[in-house]
This record gives C-alpha cells, structure tokens and sequence, in this order.
C-alpha cells in the first residue's frame, strides 16, 4: 500500500499553504475570534484562486479532485483557522458534493458554477430542539401548496446560517411509522420572508458560530427540492459521511496547530535552568499527542481513500469521527497544560483550541452516539 501523496498533491499542499500563510495568519484569526466575526478576506482570497473548485467536476470548470484532495485543502485550511476550514466545508459539502450527488441539471447549472467562485455560502438545516443525536424524529414540515411548499419550523445549531446564502434543509414532508421515512430535503434561499435566524453565544468557534433558525410559513419552489420526495434521509445520511471526513481532516489540521504551538513552547521555555522540554512530564505529553496525530492523519487519508473507492462504511465514518475529535480535544488540553499559565490567559492561541475543540466531540454527532453506530456494525 503506498501511503505517499502523488506530486500534485504536495504541490497542492504546497501553493495552498503559502496562500494560507499570507491570508490567514495566527493574529488575523485572533482577531476574528476575539471579534465574533467571519475570516471573509481568507475566505475571498482562497475562492479568487481556485480552490472552492477542487471537488467541482470539469465540466463545470472545477478541477474534479479526489476526496483526497479535498482533505489536504481541509487538513490545511485547518490548521491555519477551523473557522475557515469549517466555512469552506459546509459550502463544498452542501452546495458542491449535495448537488453533484443529488442535484437536477437546473440545480447543477445554478449551484455549481456559483460555488466553485466562492459567490454562494451554504449551511446545513438538520438539528431541532428536541431531535439532536435522534436526528431523524425532525419534525420541521414542508407541506405542498400547488407549485410550491410551505415550511413551518425550527432548527437549532444551523452553524453559519447568518452568512449564508442557501441552506440544505431537512424537512418531514409525510408522516410515516418509520421514522427514516417522509423526509426531503430542500435548498432554501435564505433571505427568504419568515425565516428568523437568532445567533447563539458559544463557548468556541466564535468567528463563525451558530444560530437558531425558526421558519414561519416559507415558500419555497418545488424546484428548490434536493432528490427525490420522502426519500431524504439516505442522502442525508451520505452527507454526513462525506462531513466527517471534512470535520475531521479539519480537525486534524487545528490539532497539529496546537501541537506544534505547545512543541516550540516546551522547546524555549525554561526553568529549572534548562527547556521544560527536556523534563519527561513534558515530554510524554508531547509524545502521546504526536502519536495520537499521527492515527488520526493516517485515519484521515484512509476514508478519504475508501469514499473515492465506494468502499467507506457508516462504522468506518464513525470511528473516523470518534478518534479525530478525541484526540483534537485532548492535544489541546495537554497543549494548554504544558503551556501552563500562559494557556489559560487569552493573550495565547492555546485557549482557543481548548475551547473550539469542546465543540468536536458533540458536533456532527456525540462521541456516545458514534460509539454506538461502532457496535451495531459489530453486531451487538
């Protein structure tokens, strides 16, 4: 098995990092978490030059890049800013690899193009207040009105849903016994009358965050539905495979971030008359993290390897998820510890991935359900 990236690859990383190292650099995503606002300008800059048309296919001007490809970009971006890495995840997922997937030729023709120049955010609609890690009891309605459905609802953690211009929104269009059954899901536009989106205070991920999302009689065309009537889940489903991936290659990126921070600390802090590095309370910490990174990027390129053979299984993307989150939350608790005082002061970078990281083992999927989608594919 060779585990080498081609040259393509590394020149991709390569160009992408230095674009990265000039637009987004640790005071410009400072700034943007102390200040609660969007990392546009590196948003911009990465659109302006290609990038968001790495997984868009040729004909529509992309580059049609692997899933590979897609987690170098994501991996990278990542340890530059989560914020932007998570940005440019959701609109490539859900305004790029949905529609590729699912999408009418009008829906291609529109989204795509749009996508691939960074003109177009899209956000995803699945969480209610009493459906979380029961994702599929939703109970946000789309009901049929001739052309049209009107939906009546609410949604909660819709991350991104106040900078974005389209989005996917899983709705019950039919009562069923099966739970699984009777969703469909649309493309909303989001300025549309009778969405109200209220921004809510977290812990982390404060540049981007998220919102509370109530929709109050919104028309929306029977043009604007995402695959077939009824039959949503399992594209939503293939969706959330395909987020983990981006969630974790992401994620990854971010804790390399802070392993390298707490590294080039222990190196160059001193006491006791030598690098606190040198001490193996230290040192261990430092090992473990990097041994955890390492699993975690081999992980990474793994899945990302089986989605472009259609080979990825639901258990698969689960124990992706699962070790990537763990081992991001952990390496910034090590790295703030190391790090000492300094870690907990907000002058540093090392508390922010304390606190963005909290978020990974509860976003996208606790770390208690994935464990649970792990042992049912064990048959248990």
């Amino acid at each position: 098995m060779d585990f080498a990236f081609t040259q393509d690859q590394e020149t991709l990383r390569g160009h992408l990092k230095d674009l990265l190292d000039e637009v987004c650099t640790p005071e410009y995503a400072a700034r943007c978490d102390d200040e609660a606002t969007p990392p546009r300008e590196a948003y911009n800059a990465l659109a302006k030059n290609g990038w968001f048309g790495l997984i868009i296919p040729q004909e529509y001007g992309g580059s049609g890049g692997s899933a590979i490809d897609l987690a170098i970009l994501l991996e990278e971006a990542g340890r530059h800013f989560e914020e932007l890495a998570m940005w440019l995840f959701r609109t490539l997922t859900y305004g790029g690899y949905a529609v590729m997937l699912h999408g009418t030729k009008q829906q291609k023709d529109f989204f795509l193009p749009k996508v691939l120049k960074g003109e177009l955010s899209l956000c995803f609609g699945l969480t209610e207040p009493n459906s979380g890690s029961d994702a599929s009891a939703l109970t946000t309605r789309a009901e049929k009105s001739g052309d049209d459905y009107i939906i009546n609802g609410g949604k909660l953690y819709t991350s991104g849903m106040d900078i974005s211009d389209y989005c996917l929104l899983v709705t019950r269009t039919t009562k069923s016994e099966k739970q699984q059954t009777g969703i469909t899901n649309f493309l909303v536009d989001t300025k549309l009358p009778g969405i109200d989106v209220h921004k809510i205070k977290t812990l982390g991920q404060r540049a981007i965050g998220t919102t509370q999302v109530f929709y109050t009689d919104v028309k929306v065309p029977a043009t604007a539905m995402l695959g077939e009537l009824d039959k949503g889940w399992d594209a939503v489903d293939a969706y959330l495979w395909y987020e983990r991936l981006c969630l974790s290659a992401a994620r990854t990126g971010a804790a390399t971030a802070a392993f390298e921070y707490a590294l080039e600390h222990a190196k160059t802090r001193k006491q006791f008359g030598r690098p606190i590095g040198k001490f193996q309370a230290i040192s261990h910490k430092l090992a473990d993290m990097k041994i955890m990174l390492d699993i975690s990027r081999t992980m990474v390129y793994r899945f990302a390897w089986l989605i472009s053979q259609g080979k990825a299984t639901r258990s698969d993307a689960a124990v992706l998820k699962l070790y990537t989150a763990e081992t991001y939350k952990a390496v910034s608790d090590m790295g703030l510890q190391i790090l000492g005082g300094m870690g907990y002061c907000m002058e540093y970078p090392m508390q922010r991935f304390f606190r963005d990281s909290r978020l990974a083992v509860l976003g996208g999927g606790t770390s208690e359900i994935q464990r649970n989608i792990i042992a049912r594919g064990l048959g248990l």
